[in-house]
């Protein structure tokens, strides 16, 4: 197999770690076409594992990416929400559930409160089955410092991630409450579909209008949407669709989508988390149908 024939291979694995790792698929592919430059300079033959290497370098490139993001944030007016993807993970009855969670809005939201070394390790573990001494490899540490910092982030997710997402029917029904409450201005059906502690942000960037704190509550948040989204949202203009592996709302403004929404569950199956995104550079690419492999973690278009 050619150098390019290996690369082509391992491509849509490397842009599903690389989109986990930074959130925006512009710069997911930035860094996986970043790592094809490097590639190409390795001589083939002298690699004993190219599928490691190739980790490796958009790992690396990746990392190189968070630091410059996390200067950009310090400046991001908002809350700062993961660019949202319509997807299309098939029907496959084998789908890994930790797999097919590992690319929602919510556990993306996660992983920006690890550190990049967590999310690093953590993803190469727990999402694509690397062995820890690739691991360590990659990271550049001792397999008991990656270990370590695997089982961190572990706890961490495990005592805030749901383990329990709605079927796609149910997720279907509490958008169509939703829409309810946008027409009618009654909160009284929404409002029992929300857990208590359930929150609202919205990602405008600066570029689009946004509430720049993030709501708190069952009481807030319906009342928000009945109120002050039914006044906002042309109704007819909003569609249902798939983002990020679970049911979400697009609404359009002539032939552009201006807003996505989709949610965040609790393990009693109410809605914690709205997730709404405003921000046009993040909307761009969201008309582009991704494939998600949810056995092994890999995007492609």
């Amino acid at each position: 197999m050619s150098s390019s024939d290996r690369f082509e291979k391992a491509r849509p694995r490397l842009l599903g770690l690389a989109y986990r790792m930074l959130g925006s698929m512009a710069d997911a592919e930035d860094a996986v076409q970043d790592t094809f430059v490097k590639w190409q300079s390795v001589e083939g033959d002298e690699v004993l594992n190219p599928d490691a290497l190739l980790t490796t370098i958009c790992t690396n490139r990746c990392l190189d990416y968070l630091k410059a993001a996390h200067r950009k944030r310090v400046d991001y007016v908002g809350p700062w929400i993961p660019e949202p993807l319509q997807t299309d993970a098939g029907s496959d009855p084998e789908t890994d559930l930790e797999r097919a969670q590992s690319l929602t809005t919510a556990f993306l939201m996660l992983l920006e409160r690890l550190t990049p070394k967590e999310r690093a390790a953590y993803l190469l573990r727990e999402v694509f089955g690397k062995p820890y001494e690739e691991v360590a490899e990659t990271l550049q540490l001792t397999e008991a410092g990656c270990r370590q910092l695997v089982s961190r982030a572990a706890r961490f997710v495990r005592s805030n991630a749901t383990r329990s997402v709605p079927s796609a029917a149910q997720q279907s029904a509490l958008l169509n409450e939703f829409m309810s409450a946008l027409a009618t201005g009654s909160t009284d059906r929404l409002a029992g579909l929300l857990a208590d502690s359930v929150e609202l942000r919205t990602d405008g960037g600066g570029k689009a209008t946004a509430i720049t704190r993030t709501l708190q509550g069952s009481e807030a948040v319906s009342k928000y949407i009945a109120k002050i989204l039914g006044r906002l949202w042309d109704k007819s203009q909003t569609f249902e669709i798939e983002i990020n592996g679970q049911r979400g709302l697009v609404e359009y403004e002539g032939t552009t989508i201006v807003t996505a929404m989709t949610l965040g569950f609790s393990d009693a199956g109410l809605v914690d988390q709205v997730f709404m995104i405003r921000n046009p550079e993040k909307l761009a690419q969201l008309e582009k149908l991704i494939h998600h492999d949810t056995r092994s973690g890999a995007l492609w278009h």
